[in-house]
């Protein structure tokens, strides 16, 4: 491990026990009475906060797709696919291959 990775870890280290002792003082500020052993067991690690953060914004940017589609307008299933002109995915000797998009059948909505 290089110097600069050594000074980095060891910074990382001190901000994460300066915010555990935050953590600690917020639940002290509260007037939390909770024993020592279970204070340990409730206090959430910032580690934990950012995984579930991260999760999140996981979820958030990618829908969970699960079966057909649905027309968020109509609530219906029958669309037409055509080419969407607009987006070029892949272009060979020529040939160029473009993005689809779902256009419903009921009201016209564009996916």
């Amino acid at each position: 491990m290089s110097e600069f990775e050594k000074n980095v870890l060891s910074m990382l280290e001190t901000i994460n026990i300066k915010l555990d002792t935050l953590i600690k003082s917020e639940g002290a500020k509260k007037n939390v009475s909770v024993s020592t052993s279970s204070t340990s067991s409730k206090t959430i690690k910032p580690s934990n906060i950012v995984e579930k953060q991260e999760e999140e914004e996981k979820l958030e940017a990618k829908p969970i797709i699960e079966g057909r589609r649905i027309c968020p307008n109509c609530n219906g299933t029958a669309f037409n696919t055509v080419e969407d002109k607009s987006q070029v995915l892949h272009q060979m000797g020529g040939i160029k291959i473009y993005a689809k998009k779902y256009i419903c059948k009921s009201c016209g909505f564009e996916l």
